[in-house]
């Protein structure tokens, strides 16, 4: 049996409008009155958090000082993941198409995300996405969960579902962050990174996927591609 474990935001939701908003909305809590502030363009702002610069210097580049840098990097803490502004994350492109083309492959499908329960229902009720992942195929923190580091979370997340899923012949995983990268390493299974996300292609680099690609749509096709052609070898 063929597998398929896909992160949730950066191949399969476009996350960036949120978290502009949110950088939108924090900069204009922590300014001063009268205080001019160089707000960022969207575009300037994702190649930046894609880039992985610090949140505190994101705000100074903006405007503040340190001292608001800090509050700046404290309250967008606190508001990215609040209900509010789920309703800005929208559909990667194509992300759709490649979820029907895997599961019409016959593909074992699973998602793994630093997801809090709710957030993954939020999305899947939003855009008809649980027809995709079973709740037996859908690995995401517990809503009371308390976060460390999404690169120690995200591999003990791939341990729990390594357990309970069946046993598969061929295993891929999918994703935009390091945190993806080092969860399938760490288990032997073939890493996929994708540039539709929070990481730029010089950050994915670093961790040393098996690929990188465009998006997930490549990502699906090159998972079926290798299937074919290790079944052409036996």
């Amino acid at each position: 049996m063929l597998r398929l474990i896909t992160d949730f935001d950066g191949p399969i939701m476009d996350v960036s409008e949120r978290y502009y908003r949110v950088y939108q909305f924090c900069l204009e809590e922590i300014r001063r009155p009268g205080q001019k502030v160089q707000e960022l363009s969207k575009a300037e702002f994702w190649q930046m958090k894609r880039e992985r610069v610090p949140e505190t210097q994101i705000a100074i580049i903006s405007g503040l000082d340190e001292l608001q840098a800090q509050e700046f990097s404290s309250l967008r803490r606190k508001t990215v993941h609040t209900e509010p502004y789920f309703q800005y994350d929208c559909l990667a492109v194509g992300a759709v198409d490649a979820l029907l083309k895997i599961q019409q492959a016959g593909v074992d499908l699973a998602v793994m995300t630093m997801r809090r329960v709710w957030e993954l229902d939020y999305a899947f009720k939003q855009y008809d996405l649980g027809k995709f992942f079973p709740e037996n195929r859908c690995y995401c923190l517990s809503n009371n969960y308390v976060k460390t580091r999404d690169i120690d979370d995200k591999p003990l997340l791939m341990t729990r579902a390594l357990k309970e899923l069946p046993a598969a012949t061929d295993t891929w995983m999918v994703g935009d962050t390091e945190a993806d990268i080092t969860a399938a390493k760490k288990h032997g299974i073939k890493a996929i990174a994708v540039e539709s996300g929070i990481r730029d292609r010089s950050q994915l680099k670093l961790y040393q996927p098996d690929f990188i690609v465009k998006d997930f749509r490549v990502a699906v096709d090159l998972v079926l591609e290798q299937a074919l052609q290790l079944a052409g070898t036996w």
